[in-house]
């Protein structure tokens, strides 16, 4: 019988983290590979995938690069393909590529509700469609999807963005549903509010930034670093009878009124 640390342990693992280049992808690749995994960054910018990349192999651990769209179905089942071949069986798949779009619901335009479901929701799809192909020969694997407190919750002007968390909520239980049979594990990651390089400017609005502390029981904006242990939970063996989960990490914000 194996100890709890290793159950946790990810060794030799080979984990597809989507939207990895920067801030809270970045941070949950970097948390998979310090427990053990062989990390395969992806983006769309070749040099940011590059450079995160460099500074994941700096610190000593096993990268890889996959520089493609998620939104185009083509370009995803190629690489999943190539990672499969050259990389090693993917055994994690953490969809995390995303964006926001903020704006009143009444005047947003269709091209941006189809943009901001297209990588929001769309991709989780697209992406776990292929790799799920190469996992259930295998009878295994993690997929991890990056919700959100909107999955739960909802505010003025990110209407678009709640209505895509919510379906990526729903879709990690259908697909957990689904794909049980062949021992695929599907859960879901909620962020509360973190202070990334995107938002920097919400951050350091201190208004915003009063509401954000109001708002959370615990009081401050969250650390991409405090994503990490979560991941690696729902990547790892120590989770093997979780399954159609949604782990909030979120400081208690959708646990108060």
């Amino acid at each position: 019988m194996s100890t709890i640390a290793q159950k946790f342990s990810l060794a030799g693992k080979v984990a597809l983290v989507t939207g990895s280049s920067q801030g809270i992808g970045f941070a949950i690749a970097r948390g998979l590979a310090e427990a053990g995994a062989r990390i395969v960054v992806n983006g769309r910018d070749g040099a940011k995938v590059a450079a995160a990349a460099a500074s994941l192999t700096s610190a000593g651990h096993d990268v890889h690069q996959a520089v493609f769209d998620v939104t185009k179905t083509d370009d995803v089942e190629r690489e999943v393909a190539r990672i499969e071949r050259e990389v090693g069986p993917l055994a994690i798949l953490v969809n995390n590529a995303g964006m926001q779009i903020r704006g009143a619901l009444e005047d947003f335009s269709d091209d941006n509700w189809r943009t901001l479901m297209g990588l929001n929701l769309d991709s989780v799809f697209y992406v776990s469609k292929r790799v799920v192909a190469h996992m259930i020969p295998r009878n295994s694997g993690a997929i991890i999807n990056i919700c959100s407190v909107m999955s739960e919750l909802s505010r003025a002007s990110v209407a678009p963005y709640t209505a895509s968390k919510g379906g990526v909520k729903m879709l990690t239980k259908a697909m957990a549903t689904e794909w049980g049979r062949h021992g695929i594990r599907v859960n879901g990651i909620g962020p509360g509010y973190f202070a990334t390089e995107l938002n920097a400017a919400l951050v350091n609005d201190k208004q915003f930034s009063e509401w954000v502390g109001g708002r959370t029981p615990l009081g401050r904006w969250g650390k991409v670093e405090e994503l990490q242990g979560a991941a690696v939970f729902l990547a790892s063996d120590a989770a093997s009878y979780v399954s159609g989960h949604i782990l909030y990490v979120d400081g208690g914000m959708t646990g108060r009124l």
